[in-house]
């Protein structure tokens, strides 16, 4: 077993025990410690996002502990950690008269007020919220307090983790009630239908409601797929050859669809609402696309009540009847959008009805792929023909276990001359003095300029192979090499996706492993 595997097993482990301990204190609370854990205080779709700027953060910092806001900058630099800085203070500062100490309650509350805070002096309101719970915090608490409020709790545990541990942790709490053993298959079972139906309804509160009322076993029937709540996406398994497609699908029959370039839609219809429409991330685009909301009745029978749709919206040309690169596309406008002052006409390609006037389909088929989605962390100055823009770019894949971006590739093919002004133009923003605490790499790989991990690349590639200098699924197939990429490739920007949401690293080695698997075939 590696020593990644190990360590995924001992946090199931301690997170299991944990919820195990919390179960019994009822469901609000147990609902805000996942949340916690998750580093969420509601449902994505909701639009409640925790992330809060650093600027907001730093002057809360310098209240709490008495520093001046540049002492905080420059220990920011040097550490690399506002977490590291905030602790750092708070531990050798002395307090007159001894804190209340922070409670689940407390700091989740407190969490969701700086996340609904807004107004004229809302930054000032966040500032003194978050100022209060550092005052608070005792040993680490302010460290995680802080990594909270930035979006970056970095402990290693992944939200399929907590599923996983939720799971479990309900088997054996029902067992020590009933004095029994809780078996293997039970707990396999148990974290099946968590998964299952976080992933057809993902709202925290009303799946652990359910769960204390109605018991596991009985989960996934009162737990279903509800229009206005947006369903988890089923996403593409990259695949190296056509051959491994067909063995996955022998003796079967199956329909191929086009891959096409444009950005994942799901359009929700209940009985008693308008329709709404949802991105690949659970959020809400009923603005964005508020031509094709206002158009769907046309294409209901009139017996359709209600339903979710899984969907490909495209930028589309009237006149010539084909469709547009998504690059048209993203540049439609998100918010406050009227749609005679729409100029980006758009085409929708269904692909699949997850619900019907009450009835939720009963299985779907995972798809295929053979490009990989990277974040862009990194840059080298551009020489020769690229004098005065980025030469190359290192691009990084998402290890949720180890809450990291592992570098993987070194790219520079692909690109258009506007391609790399534009990159240029928006990257420059994002510019960071020094790597995050949070990014693996290889000294030999060191670029010029450093990013905050925003940007997301959808790139192709001819093949993966081991590597000493990049840090992809290091672990996973070599115990002290990572994976990289062959011949790397730009496609497109990914607006659609959020960092998070690239490539695993778990991915990364099982397409490096099928590769092998087809080579030897």
């Amino acid at each position: 077993m590696s020593k990644q595997s190990s360590l995924k097993l001992e946090i199931t482990d301690i997170m299991t025990e944990f919820f195990k301990k919390v179960i019994p204190l009822g469901p609000e609370f147990l609902t805000k410690c996942i949340y916690l854990c998750v580093n969420q205080v509601a449902p994505d779709y909701e639009g409640i996002e925790l992330g809060v700027g650093e600027t907001v953060l730093m002057k809360a910092i310098a209240s709490a502990t008495g520093k001046n806001l540049n002492r905080v900058k420059s220990e920011s630099e040097k550490l690399g950690d506002l977490g590291e800085v905030a602790m750092a203070f708070r531990l050798n500062q002395k307090t007159l008269f001894p804190l209340p100490s922070l409670t689940i309650d407390k700091v989740f509350d407190t969490f969701y007020e700086i996340s609904t805070t807004s107004g004229s002096s809302s930054q000032q309101k966040k500032v003194d919220k978050i100022s209060s719970l550092i005052v608070s915090g005792k040993n680490s608490e302010s460290k995680y307090i802080v990594r909270s409020l930035e979006g970056k709790l970095r402990i290693g545990l992944a939200e399929k983790t907590v599923l996983s541990s939720l799971g479990r942790a309900f088997v054996y709490y029902q067992a020590d009630i009933k004095g029994l053993k809780a078996s293997s298959d039970q707990l396999e079972q148990a974290v099946d239908i968590i998964k299952t139906v976080y992933t057809q309804l993902p709202n925290y509160k009303v799946m652990i409601t359910s769960l204390m009322e109605h018991g596991i076993k009985n989960l996934a029937s009162v737990c279903k797929l509800v229009p206005g709540i947006p369903v988890k996406p089923m996403l593409a398994h990259p695949t190296k050859s056509i051959t491994e497609v067909l063995d996955r699908f022998e003796n079967m029959e199956f329909t191929c669809e086009y891959k096409y370039d444009g950005e994942r839609i799901q359009i929700h219809k209940s009985e008693d609402s308008d329709a709404i429409s949802f991105s690949r991330n659970s959020e809400n685009t009923t603005d964005k696309y508020r031509d094709i909301i206002s158009k769907y009745s046309q294409f209901c029978s009139a017996n359709t009540k209600s339903f979710i749709i899984d969907a490909e919206v495209v930028a589309w040309d009237i006149t010539k009847n084909c469709i547009l690169p998504f690059q048209v596309l993203s540049t439609r406008k998100r918010k406050d959008v009227k749609e005679s002052e729409i100029s980006v006409q758009v085409c929708l390609f269904a692909f699949d009805i997850l619900f019907l006037n009450g009835e939720v389909k009963k299985d779907y088929l995972d798809g295929v792929g053979d490009s990989l989605d990277l974040v862009v962390i990194g840059a080298y100055i551009g020489k020769g023909k690229r004098t005065g823009v980025y030469g190359g770019f290192l691009l990084a894949c998402f290890d949720p276990d180890r809450e990291e971006y592992q570098s993987i590739c070194k790219i520079g093919t692909g690109f258009s001359e506007e391609d790399l002004e534009n990159f240029k133009k928006n990257l420059e923003p994002l510019t960071i003095d020094q790597p995050k605490s949070y990014y693996s790499y290889g000294d030999s790989t060191k670029p010029d300029v450093w990013f905050e991990p925003t940007q997301v690349w959808e790139v192709k590639a001819a093949d993966l192979s081991i590597s000493p200098v990049y840090k992809a699924a290091e672990g996973l197939v070599s115990e002290d090499k990572g994976i990289s990429l062959r011949f790397p490739r730009f496609l497109r920007i990914r607006d659609d996706k959020s960092p998070e949401d690239c490539t695993s690293s778990s991915q990364i080695a099982d397409m490096f492993e099928s590769q092998n698997l087809n080579i030897a075939s």
